[in-house]
């Protein structure tokens, strides 16, 4: 078995419980769709956010998801000028029998941290 790791970004709408866990959730759809993730292929979840969402773990819309024996574990980013506000990052490990090459998915503002992943147009 080969662990595997794929990133993703998106921002909330405002820095209230509901606009994290949306937000969150619908990121984490994204990845799961676009790479075929399994349930039970995560091996643990880690989730970033920026200092001005303060108002719920996103860690918490994994779980509403059914990862509830998966280690998740969430932290705050250091200020960088030029970064979106009310970001949410986040990298997922997942295990299958061979290494594979995961596709990101930046949605919204945070396609600015990686214009290269942008639908051609």
């Amino acid at each position: 078995m080969a662990v595997s790791a794929v990133r993703g970004a998106t921002v909330a709408q405002e820095n209230t419980q509901d606009a994290i866990w949306d937000a969150t959730e619908e990121l984490l759809r994204a990845l799961i769709s676009l790479n075929g993730i399994e349930k039970d292929e995560v091996v643990a979840a880690f989730f970033t956010m920026t200092p001005d969402l303060d108002a719920a773990f996103p860690a918490y819309a994994a779980r509403r998801l059914g990862w509830t024996d998966v280690p998740l574990l969430g932290a705050v980013e250091t200020p960088v000028p030029g970064t979106p506000d009310r970001m949410i990052r986040i990298l997922v490990e997942i295990e299958r029998p061979e290494r594979q090459k995961l596709r990101p998915v930046y949605l919204g503002e945070t396609l600015s941290l990686r214009p290269d992943l942008a639908p051609p147009g």
